[in-house]
């Protein structure tokens, strides 16, 4: 492509520069408004630069990268509704054999979940939950967090919903979701082993300084035991409360036996007893403060024991109450008073089994979405069917579960897309990629080593999206001129270079953000993960992971 006139080169510069500035560094002194409004700001530039047309701007909206990112994130909000993120927190903590067993589970739960439901979504859900198992077991929260937004990219790599950047790839190569699936299923799996493997050896003094856990708990359970006898000892310094808490709970019965749709009109008895009750606590009340005056201990000792062994009497007579109202329920009155169940009783086991159905529907509608992507369906019409039909099942206003949906993320592709176009239009990405491209064929060793470091470079300088942007037509093209087999390499190479490269640095993908952030947030769990203890583990294992899964990247 030949290099736009000097003034359009420039302006454009400047618009692409202060979308990169903004995207990588959000909160920047200068303008702080946020990534979001950032691809906005550069995408209005490159219009008012006219850089670009305002109709070459909408066109270079890709409606179907959008409508496959809606679709799953909308089913992403009804699977968390359904507890599925739920059932993997608890399958981290099911039988759990130590803080190695641990960090490999997160491992392989994190990059499954990733790959089925978004990376970004993954962290959300998963970090303060790891985060309060680290410190239920006195844990070093460092590694856990490490493995989470690792593997969680690792694993996003594998399907073309795992990440928005695969989105792009699976959309405009036209690889099918089980071809995308086998070839790069395989570096996947091998990345994870790897990823924990380096995790163990990093972090192994660390991890192997842990306290027994079974110990611990064991000491727990035994504070609360005697936390529990000590709180239901009696003591006539607690006599007060006590005898205030069996008054409230005694008026709480009578209350549920008055209105209980077993009993009908026989209020009497129970108005008597909660008069009686309310006697026993002035007598007791009346009984403190003379001993409090000064009255003689042998003779309030006797009143304390009489007032108590009153209240005694009052809550044996209320329980036999409750028996009779409960027993009422379980059989055929004289009069007809009583039914054999009442309402109540039938209510919680409906809307139990009412929401095991519902949470089987959904469970079935996202095996059926991804079933159908694997049969070659389209992907984004497929998601936002597979959505609708959520929507439906759960026969209510959308509104709330549609409100969790990330707009701003939508609006964010938007600018971008329109940013990226722009810059394209300036010939500059296609004048740098004119000079690499001898030496990054796809056919070659060599070459994918150099094409997998231009990749890793740009992808934590300019985040790994618009490097799919940039870089992947170009990319296609030049592996297309060898073979159409080359071609669909190609895309996988860009495919996994770009995903697994948000592990080299912190900046490197918005896995490891959502994970920093909502570390530093959590109450009474927090933890600062920084950007160098990030880099010392990240800059390793990402070269390492990457190469071994260049060898395994496979056209089938």
């Amino acid at each position: 492509m030949v290099m736009a006139p000097t003034v359009k080169v420039v302006l454009g510069s400047i618009a692409f520069g202060i979308f990169w500035i903004i995207s990588v560094f959000p909160s920047v002194p200068f303008l702080p408004i946020g990534r979001t409004a950032g691809s906005l700001l550069g995408a209005m530039l490159m219009v008012i630069f006219r850089v670009i047309s305002a109709d070459d701007a909408y066109a270079a909206i890709d409606l179907p990268i959008l409508g496959l990112l809606f679709g799953t994130m909308v089913v992403s909000v009804y699977l968390e509704r359904a507890d599925m993120f739920k059932y993997l927190g608890k399958l981290l903590s099911w039988k759990s054999r130590g803080s190695k067993d641990l960090l490999c589970r997160i491992c392989v739960v994190s990059a499954v979940s990733s790959a089925l439901f978004t990376n970004d979504t993954s962290c959300v859900v998963l970090t303060e939950f790891i985060l309060k198992i680290a410190r239920h077991n006195n844990l070093p929260p460092q590694p856990f967090l490490l493995a989470l937004a690792s593997s969680a990219n690792i694993g996003s790599a594998a399907t073309p919903i795992g990440n928005p950047q695969n989105l792009v790839i699976a959309v405009q190569s036209k690889i099918t979701f089980g071809k995308f699936v086998l070839g790069i299923l395989p570096a996947m799996v091998v990345g994870i082993c790897v990823n924990a493997a380096i995790l163990l050896c990093y972090f192994w003094r660390m991890l192997s300084s842990e306290k027994d856990v079974e110990v611990a708990a064991a000491a727990a359970a035994e504070v609360i035991a005697e936390e529990d006898v000590t709180s239901h000892r009696f003591s006539p310094a607690t006599m007060s409360h006590l005898s205030s808490r069996s008054s409230q709970d005694g008026n709480l019965v009578i209350q549920s036996i008055i209105h209980s749709p077993s009993v009908k009109g026989d209020y009497g008895h129970a108005e008597n007893l909660r008069s009686r009750l309310s006697h026993s606590e002035n007598d007791i009340q009346m009984v403190q403060s003379a001993a409090s005056e000064g009255a003689e201990s042998a003779n309030v000792a006797d009143e304390l024991k009489e007032v108590e062994s009153t209240v005694r009497v009052h809550e044996m007579r209320e329980e036999g109450m409750l028996r009779f109202a409960r027993s009422g329920r379980q059989r055929n009155g004289m009069n007809g008073r009583f039914s054999i169940h009442t309402s109540e009783d039938k209510e919680f086991p409906i809307e139990r089994w009412k929401r095991l159905l519902w949470k089987t529907c959904v469970y079935l509608v996202t095996l059926g979405m991804l079933i159908s992507m694997l049969l070659g369906l389209n992907m984004s019409w497929t998601a936002i069917t597979a959505a609708l039909a959520l929507i439906m099942l759960d026969f209510k206003d959308a509104r709330p579960c549609l409100e969790k949906v990330s707009y701003s993320l939508l609006i964010f592709f938007c600018g971008m897309f329109i940013t990226v176009d722009g810059f394209n239009k300036t010939g500059i990405p296609s004048a740098l990629w004119d000079f690499m491209e001898p030496y990054a064929q796809s056919d070659s060793i060599g070459g994918v080593a150099m094409l997998a470091l231009v990749i890793l470079f740009l992808s934590n300088v300019a985040s790994n999206v618009p490097t799919v942007l940039l870089l992947g037509a170009r990319v296609a093209a030049s592996a297309a001129n060898i073979s159409p087999a080359e071609e669909t390499k190609a895309w996988l190479i860009l495919a996994w270079v770009s995903t697994v490269a948000g592990n080299l640095s912190l900046l490197g993908s918005a896995a490891n953000l959502i994970v920093c952030e909502q570390a530093r947030g959590a109450q009474h769990c927090g933890y600062n993960l920084s950007f160098f203890s990030h880099l010392r583990f990240g800059f390793p294992s990402t070269l390492v992971i990457t190469a071994l899964g260049l060898l395994l990247i496979r056209n089938y």
